[in-house]
């Protein structure tokens, strides 16, 4: 077989054997090899380039190896201390994390106590007799005090270091350097350093394995090993990562000669060489595996290794010198950026465990490290890089929309599609959520210019008023801060259980001041049953018999059907006779078993809430759709409940609106225990009201925008990106603000429609079925009268008393 054929059979997706690997050893010229290579890495990474933004931490420059390359160790000098102590340590990583870093580089020598007195002294005086004993207080220090997250390269490790170190790191590493055993030979690079005998490396890297720690590992180029070595290296190392898929990222670094080593007059590889190797590299491990070479030892040649196949360019520290390669500064982050983009790919950040294993927290991390890193990341498992929050009153992030034009990438293909109203699938729509930079604004375009299409310029909005009739609840939701009694995880205010009088009075009062509709919901109370829910139908429409009644979700609805031992069609025809109009399309949260095992495992499933709505849309009860994301979710999961949706409206057309709600994080149980990220992200937060847009076209044309969530400058954003409804006035607020949000209880329509003028929209008082509101209506739903004081009717025997608190945390 040719090289041209192993080539052939890269392109195509196939893994290279050991034999097709060393045979392209003998293709010199490095093009051929680096077109296939880049289309790989488009196949697995898209157009993103990912770096980390990180501070160096010399722990010790003392080590018992002796290689002949490196500047980095020494021998104990006379007046210099052996090892940072706790505050030098944390003065660099407190600089770090004030520039923004997120990575704390612990880099250090190999084992020094092993070989200097003055490393035993040192350590014994610091309390620790061995070197990685003083690294784990360091990095536990580190972490504790700056929230910088550990990666640790301390040299070569038994698992017993592994496992103690993985309490304190979120990703380790070692380069292997080379295979090779001859260069430990006499006049080699590796003569004189026990450290450096592959099989001894090697051994770490299994270790490493078997205690499940995202590990960084590498080669480094141009030390006097041949092209044939180099791909035995990359072999060994791809073989263990087949064995326990725990190398998060592999190094292609280049050699660089330094005065004053016995190497100072060796040739360096040039820069053909190493694009060489980055691509033979990307061909042996595919399009997922994250192919690294560092910028600063190759400044000239970024755009040429990018199209090598590179799709990350390491940690970049804009605080502390490579001091590995102290001549050869970092690059300047903005200046990455640049030269990033002029070769055709987005610079993104990313944190020091790759985005694959941040997502995979369970099976990656130390359960201490779980929340700071699901904190620090978006649903894509990319370092946050903003700090809004939803719900928390944090300002949106400056958009300018004033990007480089969209073009030539992939998802151009898409949005054609799109707009030839082409069905998208799973993996589109996953792409569309990963939009950044000028893709983002691409997609928000797309949904915005098919907004106008269907919408025109009207932004609508409903007077409504919300009764949460109770927040006693026997579900133990985890994205839930609402229910209360005895069974809740988290109080935040009294269990009430509101009787029929308080709720006529609420309905009234609504009525009063121009409301159309009143929205109900509430926990799912033990002594609810049926019963109780067509009686608050039939009070309601005693007292306000004009009012729409958009009460009971699917788990209301499925939890009264059963009780009273009736099918769920029945009940829902026992409702509509008794006064329900519409459900509300809550509780539909992610529309995949797979997340509603982790935030509401009790609670129904998709098929059972997918078939409520069904049964309901069969009665002749029209719904809301929602979708509540960013805690345990991913960019699939949201693509699935999408997808979901949208096959249930092309059978039923019984869908009004699309409702997204971003997981508002401070108070519910799942965030304070350390299990859930922070919310969506503003780029997930507004590309979910787009991506919405463009897929549920043309089935469902309203989609909303929560104010409550998002706020009034987030939901204007969203309706300059798809969105076309500012939902409900709501009056009384309760189950958002119980989850920590600040915006408010109630927007008055003066304020709703201030916020719509000032885009240049019109505004359009609708009812919940999307018809003008009756004039009569709007008149009163004006310059309306304050809100009387709501009482929520106590409910004393369910309140959780301290000691009972106690006892069940």
């Amino acid at each position: 077989m040719t090289t041209d054929d192993i080539l052939i059979r890269a392109a195509a997706g196939r893994r290279l054997s050991a034999s097709e690997a060393l045979a392209l050893a003998d293709r010199t010229d490095p093009r051929p090899l680096m077109r296939v290579a880049a289309a790989l890495r488009d196949a697995g990474h898209g157009g993103l380039v990912s770096y980390s933004r990180k501070v160096f931490i010399p722990l010790t420059q003392l080590c018992r190896d002796v290689c002949h390359y490196c500047t980095f160790a020494h021998p104990p000098r006379r007046g210099e201390p052996a090892y940072l102590d706790a505050d030098q340590v944390l003065a660099i990583a407190r600089a770090g994390a004030r520039a923004g870093c997120r990575e704390a580089l612990f880099t250090l020598g190999d084992k020094p106590e092993l070989r200097y007195g003055a490393a035993r002294e040192a350590l014994a005086r610091l309390g620790h007799e061995t070197t990685h004993s003083y690294l784990a207080q360091m990095a536990e220090l580190v972490l504790r005090e700056t929230g910088l997250l550990p990666h640790l390269n301390p040299g070569v490790m038994t698992r017993a270091d592994i496992d103690r170190l993985r309490q304190v790191s979120v990703s380790q590493g070692i380069m292997l350097e080379s295979a090779a055993e001859r260069l430990r030979r006499r006049g080699g690079p590796h003569f004189g350093s026990p450290d450096k005998d592959p099989a001894v490396r090697l051994e770490t890297i299994v270790a490493a394995g078997e205690a499940a720690v995202p590990f960084t590992s590498g080669i480094l180029i141009g030390i006097g090993e041949t092209r044939r070595e180099r791909i035995q290296s990359l072999l060994a190392l791809r073989d263990l990562n087949d064995r326990y898929g725990h190398l998060q990222e592999i190094i292609i670094q280049n050699f660089r000669a330094k005065p004053g080593t016995r190497m100072a007059q060796a040739p360096e590889p040039d820069l053909d060489d190493h694009l060489w190797t980055i691509a033979v590299a990307r061909l042996i491990f595919g399009p997922e595996m994250n192919i690294q070479a560092p910028p600063n030892l190759n400044p000239d040649g970024l755009a040429q290794m990018i199209a090598a196949g590179i799709n990350d360019w390491g940690g970049v520290s804009p605080v502390t010198p490579d001091h590995v390669n102290p001549e050869a500064p970092w690059p300047a982050l903005d200046l990455l950026a640049e030269r990033t983009a002029v070769a055709g790919k987005l610079l993104v950040e990313r944190l020091a465990i790759y985005p694959a294993y941040a997502r995979d927290p369970e099976r990656w991390l130390d359960p201490a490290l779980r929340a700071p890193v699901l904190r620090a990341i978006d649903a894509q498992g990319l370092a946050c890089t903003d700090e809004w929050v939803p719900g928390a009153g944090t300002e949106p992030p400056a958009e300018t929309r004033a990007r480089p034009p969209f073009a030539g990438d992939p998802l151009a293909f898409l949005l054609d599609r799109v707009a030839a109203d082409e069905p998208l699938g799973e993996a589109d729509i996953v792409q569309l959520f990963a939009a950044r930079g000028a893709a983002f604004d691409a997609v928000c375009r797309a949904a915005d210019r098919l907004r106008q299409r269907v919408n025109g310029d009207e932004v609508s909005y409903v007077v409504t008023r919300n009764i949460n009739y109770t927040n006693i609840c026997y579900f133990r939701c985890q994205f839930c801060a609402f229910s209360k009694g005895k069974l809740s995880e988290n109080l935040r205010g009294r269990p009430y259980d509101l009787d029929l009088p308080e709720i006529r009075r609420r309905v009234e009062e609504a009525w009063e001041r121009g409301a159309t509709e009143v929205c109900l919901q509430g926990g799912i109370h033990p002594e609810y049953t049926g019963a109780t829910y067509l009686a608050i139908c039939h009070a309601i429409k005693e007292a306000v018999p004009g009012v729409h009644i958009h009460a009971f979700s699917p788990l209301e609805v499925w939890q009264g059907a059963k009780t009273l031992g009736r099918t769920v069609p029945d009940f829902l025809r026992e409702l509509k006779a008794a006064g329900l109009s519409s459900l509300p399309g809550t509780a539909a949260e992610i529309l995949d078993d797979e997340v509603r095992a982790v935030i509401c495992p009790d609670k129904i499933k998709t098929a059972e809430w997918l078939e409520v709505m069904e049964a309901a849309h069969a009665t002749g009860l029209r719904s809301t759709v929602t979708i509540m994301y960013g805690h345990a979710d991913g960019y699939q999961h949201w693509a699935r409940h999408l997808l979901r949706v949208r096959a249930l409206q092309a059978k039923t057309g019984g869908f009004t609106e699309f409702v997204p709600l971003p997981f508002v994080p401070m108070e519910t149980p799942i965030y304070l225990k350390g299990r859930a990220r922070r919310g969506p992200t503003w780029r997930e937060a507004v590309l979910m009201h787009a991506v919405a847009r463009l897929v549920l076209h043309p089935v469902i044309t309203n989609i909303q925008t929560s104010w409550v969530k998002m706020g009034s400058d987030g939901a204007a954003f969203c309706l300059a990106s798809g969105a076309n409804d500012l939902g409900g006035t709501l009056m009384n607020e309760s189950i958002t603000r119980a989850a920590g949000a600040v915006h408010g209880q109630e927007m008055p329509p003066e304020s709703m429609e201030r916020v719509i003028r000032a885009l240049g929209r019109a505004p359009r008082q609708r009812t919940t079925l999307y018809a003008d509101a009756p004039a009569e209506r709007r008149a009163a739903s004006f310059a309306a009268a304050p809100l009387t004081e709501p009482v929520n009717t106590p409910a004393r025997r369910w309140e959780r008393h301290p000691e009972s608190a106690a006892a069940a945390d």
